[in-house]
């Protein structure tokens, strides 16, 4: 089902994949020891991690999903590497909005996806970093607040290797999942524990956070909240979130 393609570096396995989206490449899954130019979600963040510090790849899926379930693999994955680090490591990180996944509230996995549409299919590829292996030498690390967490602060013996054919066992097992979004989106609330948690976030244009209580997942993948009592929709591209 997959084939893996290794590189000791490159600037972003993501921007690899893009151009190899479709069916002759189904199930490309490209791994690196160092990104250069790693990106996180928002414009111009990036995603650091020194030399072999990192699990770094992008998947692309063996099959093709509905355009209209796009929205739902990134909350798709999460699950399935939370699954995988936990089997791999037995260390389960627990779950947050959008696209993270933290170890005692500092991030130890992000998730990116990118995709090609074909009509009424799409192809996309999920490319996420997961820091296992802290380094001696913090480097620029030091420069990230808060500072990640890495697999190995509670599993020393947390390997790269095995956490990929985890994933990827994952990946297989559940891709039936992809044709049903908002069942996604309901595991996903659950082992979150999404509802009644609180968040800090700051909308666009704003500098102060704002203080609210975290109800559900909506269309499409937005996030429902409560403050003082009345709901509201925010969107990935409304807020910047405080961890």
């Amino acid at each position: 089902m997959w084939r893996i393609e290794r590189v000791d570096e490159t600037g972003s396995t993501n921007d690899d994949i893009t151009p190899r989206l479709g069916a002759a490449e189904a199930g490309l899954v490209l791994v690196t020891d160092l990104q250069t130019a790693g990106r996180g979600r928002r414009a111009g963040r990036s995603w650091v991690a020194p030399r072999g510090s990192g699990l770094l790849f992008t998947a692309a899926l063996p099959r093709p999903i509905a355009p209209h379930a796009l929205w739902c693999v990134t909350f798709w994955a999460s699950l399935a590497i939370r699954d995988a680090v936990r089997r791999t490591c037995g260390v389960a990180p627990s779950l947050i909005w959008p696209n993270d996944l933290l170890i005692e509230g500092r991030k130890v996995c992000g998730i990116l996806c990118v995709s090609r549409i074909e009509g009424e299919r799409a192809w996309i590829a999920v490319g996420s970093g997961l820091n296992v292996h802290r380094p001696r030498d913090g480097g620029a690390l030091a420069e990230i607040s808060p500072p990640p967490a890495f697999l190995s602060d509670l599993d020393p013996g947390a390997d790269r290797g095995r956490l990929l054919d985890a994933i990827l066992g994952a990946y297989a097992a559940r891709l039936a999942e992809l044709d049903d979004p908002h069942g996604v989106a309901r595991r996903w609330e659950r082992e979150a524990g999404l509802d009644g948690t609180p968040y800090q976030v700051v909308p666009d244009g704003e500098t102060a956070p704002r203080s609210v209580i975290a109800r559900r997942i909506s269309y499409p993948g937005s996030l429902v909240v409560e403050q003082d009592g009345v709901e509201r929709t925010v969107t990935l591209a409304d807020v910047r979130l405080l961890r």
